[in-house]
């Protein structure tokens, strides 16, 4: 269906984020031959997918063909486009913020989510929060962007994620950032000098001893308020994907929803 004889769905890429976004997304020409389905008509079927948390086989039937949306998107995935974009967009976001383009903190955290029958194969047992599924290991800098991410069965240990969240962060920012905050599960002689080998200090935000209901952490509540923007997506709410990549691909794709957007 031509995308100007319908209402497009609120997850849809406006014209400004199209024009952001297509010299990412444009692995081959636009004339290539080999192309039979229009390229924003995938990226906005891949962008529904995600929101609405549907199965890829269930996408609309005015978008192309779900087979065609999937290789796309993991012909995306595998060129690290999302990646790429979402580095850009926290530089560009940084600077409208007054800041620099590479932050000098970051805070890690991880969240776990459950597991499907899509996914639990390469599931496992998460003991602390008892559930059973994957891990999510994010590092955003103080603003809230996307830095680092990994998924992990979750009974991986926050603890040994660092060396890999971190060498990832001081990549994309040139070793800029200097201080990487964290919570308990952090704690330990081994996780600080992976830091350290890095260019970096982990710094423990401890919760308060005593405390009546919910209190804003120092520094740390950023990535708990990420986590939180990622429940919005229903797709990303469990672990539906068969292979770790294809889940670490949506969540970067979330991560552009400040340029894709409809304007109402």
């Amino acid at each position: 269906m031509d995308a100007s004889a319908r209402k497009p769905y609120p997850s849809e890429v406006s014209d400004e984020g199209w024009r952001f976004v297509l010299p990412y997304l444009t692995l081959m020409r636009e004339d290539a031959p080999q192309r039979r389905h229009d390229l924003r008509a995938r990226f906005n079927a891949l962008r529904w997918l995600v929101r609405t948390g549907a199965q890829w086989a269930y996408l609309p039937h005015e978008f192309p063909v779900w087979t065609a949306v999937y290789q796309q998107a993991r012909r995306w995935i595998a060129a690290g486009v999302f990646e790429a974009m979402a580095h850009d967009l926290r530089a560009l976001l940084r600077v409208a913020a007054g800041r620099e383009p590479e932050p000098t903190a970051v805070i890690l955290d991880s969240r776990t989510v459950q597991s499907t029958p899509m996914s639990g194969a390469r599931a496992a047992y998460d003991g602390a929060k008892r559930r059973k599924g994957s891990t999510i290991h994010i590092a955003v800098d103080t603003l809230g962007h996307l830095l680092a991410l990994r998924v992990t069965p979750a009974d991986a240990q926050d603890r040994a994620q660092v060396a890999a969240l971190l060498s990832e962060v001081q990549e994309v920012t040139d070793n800029r950032v200097a201080v990487a905050y964290v919570d308990q599960g952090y704690t330990g002689a081994e996780p600080a000098a992976e830091a350290a080998r890095r260019g970096g200090e982990l710094v423990v935000v401890k919760l308060p001893q005593a405390k009546r209901g919910f209190v804003l952490l120092p520094k740390r509540w950023v990535v708990e308020r990420s986590f939180a923007w990622l429940a919005r997506f229903r797709r990303l709410a469990r672990d539906d994907e068969r292979v770790p990549p294809v889940l670490a691909g949506l969540l970067l794709a979330r991560h552009l929803a400040p340029v894709a957007q409809v304007h109402n």
